[in-house]
């Protein structure tokens, strides 16, 4: 396995683990709970962040631009009346 690889399956795995703590801190009973899920969900982004930066720069996550239309069309659609 390359580094590219693995970058993706630790980007991946970060996914999934900010999912995870997103919906421990949705469902958290108490304000403990909630707590240590919330910090445990913000440092799981940080790093997902920090994998993402790196895949990134070595142009192992291209990403484009969005078409102004399809960015206008978007906001058409979702506008609050």
């Amino acid at each position: 396995m390359d580094d590219k690889n693995r970058m993706e399956n630790i980007l991946m795995l970060e996914k999934s683990v900010c999912d995870l703590y997103m919906h421990g801190t949705i469902e958290s009973s108490t304000a403990n709970v909630h707590k240590a899920f919330h910090c445990a969900l913000d440092d799981s982004l940080k790093m997902q962040d920090a994998v993402y930066d790196k895949m990134s720069a070595k142009g192992w996550y291209p990403t484009e631009n969005a078409e102004a239309a399809k960015i206008q069309a978007a906001k058409e659609k979702f506008r609050m009346n």
